[in-house]
């Protein structure tokens, strides 16, 4: 980012700026800036910088776009940025039969397992979600009179400690042929809601974000003009309005508490499946595709792109390699103009050169008046000294009548 920098500054007799330390400020604070500029009289004598100057005005346009850019990505980050995707949802089972002659309890029951998995069709990412990621919860609910109304659930939840995984699966004994109703929960981020009959027609939508969902609704008080016109805060409801909100009119700002009523949680993923007990059966799977929302790829590579520090370190010391090269050139002009100067007069040079640095080291010091004037007697017969004089001893009479009130005890009214 660059800076338009404008110096104000008045000569004064009794405090004289030096224009080589006013050079010097200006020297020190361009590195900061992030450009270094060449003083107009080195442009003169060196007419081929003009080519630096045009390349800063080059980078200076370059740094404003690219801070604009930067602005550009951080507020499409703060957004949600999703692309639908398919998940393609695999379930299979095997029959495993009894056997007579089995050592273990296990083999001597017939029983058959169950797996759901899943992946991400297309997925390019290097990092593959797991299958679970996507759920909030399952539930697979079997036949209820060959299980009990005690075992014919099996449930997953997502809780902040749970362990993603690729896949569920689920063995119970038995040998025959189980219908089962998978319930599948998605895990939408940000969080949807399923509306309200009346207001999934009223708005067209039927499952959708608390945002989206105000921002429908905003959409229709426009269009069909219900913002009240004397208080705009208010909204005049018509005969839809009042059957969902049931009141004549309300505050917009009251619509978010409302719809909390009016907001239900989403519809699962229902599939039957049939779990075969069939030999024949036993490498059929049932495939279905779910459409699920995923992080753009690009959101990442705008995060990488605002945390890269690499760029900016290397145009940082390209910056610094500049301005040490700018600092020698204007130490080198000023060791010229120094030679120039005591070459065409060295005696006058050096006069002023005297005056100009008493009068800094006065500066520097604080010193008030003029030391050497203030050694001669003349300097005390001026018209001012007797009212010096005059005001000195009253001064010094006024403190001494103070310490004697106060001495006395006697308040000074």
């Amino acid at each position: 980012m660059q800076f338009n920098i404008q110096f104000g500054y008045s000569w004064n007799r009794k405090c004289p700026v030096s224009v080589l330390l006013l050079q010097n400020m200006v020297d020190s604070l361009l590195p900061v800036l992030g450009y270094s500029l060449l003083p107009s009289q080195i442009r003169e004598l060196v007419p081929e910088s003009q080519a630096y100057m045009d390349l800063l005005a080059f980078e200076r346009k370059l740094d404003q776009t690219i801070m604009r850019k930067r602005v550009d990505i951080q507020e499409a980050l703060k957004r949600p940025m999703k692309q639908k995707r398919k998940l393609r949802l695999y379930i299979s089972n095997t029959f495993n039969p009894a056997k007579s002659d089995a050592d273990d309890s296990d083999g001597s029951i017939a029983s058959w397992e169950l797996r759901v998995e899943g992946k991400l069709l297309d997925d390019l990412s290097k990092q593959k979600r797991k299958f679970s990621s996507f759920f909030k919860s399952l539930v697979i609910e079997l036949d209820k009179d060959l299980y009990g109304p005690d075992n014919h659930l099996v449930e997953w939840h997502r809780t902040p400690t749970t362990q993603e995984t690729d896949g569920f699966q689920v063995k119970r004994p038995g040998d025959v042929s189980v219908r089962c109703t998978l319930l599948l929960m998605l895990d939408y981020q940000p969080p949807q809601f399923k509306l309200d009959p009346r207001l999934a027609r009223l708005l067209g939508i039927h499952t959708q974000t608390r945002s989206a969902i105000i921002q429908a609704l905003w959409q229709y008080i426009k269009t069909n003009k219900l913002q009240d016109s004397h208080d705009k805060e208010y909204i005049n409801c018509d005969k839809y309005f009042q059957q969902i909100f049931d009141c004549p009119r309300l505050k917009f700002s009251e619509i978010p508490q409302r719809l909390t009523n009016l907001l239900l949680p989403p519809d699962p993923i229902v599939i039957n499946h049939i779990i075969s007990v069939d030999p024949n059966d036993q490498k059929k799977t049932a495939c279905y595709d779910i459409d699920v929302e995923v992080e753009d790829p690009l959101k990442g590579q705008m995060s990488s792109f605002l945390l890269s520090t690499a760029n900016q370190q290397e145009i940082t010391a390209l910056d610094n390699k500049i301005h040490e090269t700018i600092e020698s050139i204007n130490q080198l002009k000023i060791q010229r103009d120094f030679m120039l100067s005591f070459s065409k007069d060295p005696k006058g040079y050096i006069q002023d050169l005297l005056r100009s640095q008493s009068r800094d080291l006065k500066v520097m010091t604080d010193v008030v008046g003029n030391p050497e004037e203030e050694r001669r007697a003349e300097f005390y017969h001026e018209p001012w000294s007797q009212e010096a004089v005059s005001r000195y001893f009253y001064c010094k009479i006024q403190q001494r009548r103070q310490e004697l009130e106060q001495s006395l005890g006697v308040r000074n009214t």
